[in-house]
C-alpha cells in the first residue's frame, strides 16, 4: 500500500468515527480503511473524549483489534439494534450499490449492516466504480457441502468463478468454515436481480452484493474528503 493510499483510508475511517455519539451500539467493520475508524474509536475511549459506547465486530480480526484497544463490546446475538455501522467496500457504483467480501468477512458484515439504523461506507477514491463488477471479483461464501455443484451454477450464470486459496496455500475458509468462490463478473448490470439469485440458491450462504444497504459513503483522495449520501 502507498503512503497516499494509506493516508486517505485512514482519513475517511477516521472522519466516519467522528460519527459516533456518547451511548451509541456501533459495527465495527473489517479491512483496511474500516480499521482506522476502530483505532480512532478506541482512541477517544481511551482518552476519555468518548464514553458509553459498545460495538460488534464484523469479523475475528476486528474483534482481536477492538479488545486489543479496549473496546467494550455487545454479545454476538446483537442483542440491541445497531445505531452506526462504519466499515469499508471493495468496489462502490454511483447508486452506493456495493462489493464487499474481499477479506472473506461478508456474511458476518451483512448481517451486522442489516440490523443498523444507518451505515457508513468509507473508501479510498480508488474503490470508486461505474459499474460493480469492473474493479472487483465478487465473492460467493459457500457451504463446503455441494460446493462443486455451486461452482457450476455461477459458472452457468457467466459468472467465472474460482475458489479462493489461503495465504499460506490450502482453500480459504471464513469465521464460519465455508469457502470462497471469487467470481470475475465484468461490469453487473443489475446488481439486485442479480443479487436475488443469488440468495435463492441452496449451498451459496451469502453474496458480496450489498444493494441498498449504505446510508452514505465517505471518500478520500487527492481532492479531500466527500460525502454522498444515498438517494430514495
Amino acid at each position: 500500500m502507498s503512503l497516499a493510499a494509506d493516508a486517505f483510508k485512514r482519513a475517511a475511517g477516521e472522519r466516519a468515527a467522528s460519527y459516533i455519539q456518547k451511548g451509541m451500539v456501533v459495527g465495527l467493520g473489517t479491512g483496511s480503511t474500516a480499521v482506522f475508524a476502530t483505532r480512532k474509536l478506541g482512541e477517544m475511549l481511551s482518552s476519555g473524549a468518548l464514553r458509553d459506547v459498545t460495538a460488534i465486530p464484523t469479523s475475528r480480526a476486528t474483534e482481536a483489534e477492538a479488545r486489543r484497544l479496549g473496546i467494550p463490546l455487545i454479545d454476538e446475538s446483537i442483542p440491541s439494534q445497531i445505531d452506526l455501522t462504519i466499515d469499508g467496500a471493495d468496489e462502490v457504483d454511483p447508486a452506493l450499490n456495493l462489493i464487499k467480501g474481499g477479506g472473506g468477512a461478508l456474511f458476518r458484515e451483512k448481517i451486522v449492516a442489516e440490523a443498523s439504523r444507518r451505515v457508513v461506507i468509507v473508501v479510498d477514491e480508488s474503490k470508486l466504480s461505474p459499474a460493480l463488477g469492473m474493479r472487483h471479483a465478487l465473492p460467493v461464501e459457500v457451504a463446503k457441502f455441494g460446493w462443486q455443484s455451486q461452482e457450476r451454477f455461477l459458472a452457468g450464470l457467466g459468472l467465472n468463478p474460482s475458489l479462493r486459496q489461503a495465504t499460506g496455500g490450502g482453500v480459504y475458509e471464513t469465521d464460519q468454515g465455508n469457502g470462497i468462490l471469487d467470481c470475475a463478473t465484468g461490469p453487473i448490470s443489475d446488481p439486485k436481480g442479480l443479487a436475488a439469485k443469488l440468495a435463492s440458491r441452496a449451498g451459496i450462504v451469502e453474496h458480496g452484493l450489498f444493494c441498498g444497504i449504505a446510508s452514505e459513503l465517505i471518500v478520500a483522495g487527492e481532492s479531500g474528503i466527500r460525502e454522498l449520501r444515498r438517494s430514495g
